[in-house]
């Protein structure tokens, strides 16, 4: 080991940043913790409904499209992509909510929204100014959490609870409070309820902005996977459109990774506000995040087609019509407005539910409370479990008659 002359090694280890200190394990670090030591029924094999990772199969047309732009390996990709993408996603974007978007200036490809959530943050924050503020719902993505740490933010939490329809509760933080607020991570349709904001919701919360001045990113990744095909989810953007106002401190994140079944693509775009954006590419260009040639090249031909979407929809329906009802027979639970989620009341603790269940039928959920935060003296994921219908119809029925007979058996 090299020691730095005048620097005890244990000094040196401590230069790191010190905000890392803040975050905690990913929730699926806490589920392997929680199952250890667990030996599963071997009487059953492993149903995972965990992980809201897409399972039905990558359309053929997209894999030849990815496989067909092999070529471009021999180029850097840019930043900004190229433009035929950028094209396409405008077109998607006028075709599904009626918006014109600028593909040079107010749209900008990145590799899923993942990441993008967590960059823009990191864009957008002030640190010079003290006591800035980012606000999530809660339960939430983490990633917004960790965001806000690492732009040396804290977070503030809206606990979004079912006597309340899963809304936001505006009231619960002070005017002090929001005053402070710099970024507001709005996800609809939400993680894990599968709530949709409606207009009167959007106004409330730009009415909040255009007081207090923050910027609004609004995460769309499930705005894809709904059950009625003549009402599709309201976005930030179309709502903004609709109460006859611009983009300002508004921009949208959206994916490919849930609406066309490539998680491993990490392809998606962010849009919305011509000034913000023209900063994150800024960021974006020293970040060293360009997409893939040949991903870029797949995601025109996803995003210009709606047919493997309408399927995909059809199949989730499908899902949803035949467990909802056997999953609300012995826990709280019912259809969401969107996503692919069941968020489900438990009869005792959400992580002795999640725990027990494996053992005993070797089904994979997730507890509720690790994927949010004790706020307002309570953590509102508690006694709740998140089920991703992302398997298969024959698996996911024969884990909602696992459930039952767990549920039963208590």
């Amino acid at each position: 080991m090299e020691i730095i002359p005048g620097l005890r090694p244990e000094q040196d280890r401590d230069n790191v940043n010190p905000y890392l200190a803040k975050l905690q394990p990913y929730p699926f670090e806490k589920l392997r913790a929680l199952f250890a030591g667990v030996t599963p029924n071997p009487d059953y094999r492993e149903i995972k409904l965990s992980i809201g990772e897409p399972q039905h199969a990558t359309p053929a047309f997209i894999m030849e499209a990815l496989a067909g732009g092999l070529k471009g390996l021999a180029n850097y990709p840019t930043t900004l992509g190229i433009p035929a993408l950028r094209q396409a996603i405008s077109a998607w974007a006028a075709r599904r909510y009626d918006l014109q978007l600028d593909p040079e200036t107010e749209i900008l490809p990145v590799n899923g929204s993942r990441e993008a959530l967590f960059a823009f943050a990191q864009t957008v924050i002030d640190g010079s100014k003290p006591g800035a503020l980012v606000v999530s719902p809660n339960p939430f993505y983490q990633i917004y959490e960790g965001a806000a740490y690492l732009a040396g933010a804290e977070p503030r939490f809206l606990n979004t609870l079912p006597e309340n329809d899963f809304g936001f509760d505006l009231d619960a933080l002070s005017p002090e409070e929001w005053s402070r607020v710099q970024l507001l991570y709005v996800c609809s349709p939400g993680n894990p309820t599968g709530k949709v904001l409606n207009l009167d919701d959007w106004k409330a919360l730009f009415a909040l902005a255009d007081k207090h001045g923050f910027v609004i990113a609004s995460d769309e990744c499930y705005s894809e996977i709904y059950f009625d095909e003549a009402h599709p989810p309201l976005g930030g953007l179309q709502a903004a459109k609709l109460l006859g106002r611009g983009m300002e401190r508004l921009v949208m994140f959206s994916s490919l990774s849930k609406r066309s079944n490539v998680p491993g693509m990490r392809s998606g775009f962010v849009a919305g506000d011509r000034e913000l954006l023209k900063k994150f590419l800024l960021y974006r260009t020293y970040h060293g995040c360009a997409m893939a040639p040949p991903v870029q090249t797949a995601s025109v031909a996803a995003w210009n087609d709606e047919a493997h979407v309408q399927e995909n929809r059809r199949l989730y329906a499908e899902k949803f019509a035949a467990v909802t009802p056997l999953v609300a027979q012995v826990l709280g639970t019912g259809l969401p407005d969107a996503s692919f989620y069941l968020w489900a009341r438990t009869p005792i603790s959400d992580t002795d539910f999640a725990r027990r269940l494996l053992e005993a039928y070797n089904v994979v959920v997730l507890p509720g409370s690790f994927l949010a935060r004790e706020a307002g003296g309570i953590n509102p994921g508690t006694n709740f479990v998140r089920i991703a219908l992302v398997a298969g119809l024959e698996d996911c029925l024969e884990a909602a008659g696992r459930i039952s007979q767990f549920v039963k058996s208590l």
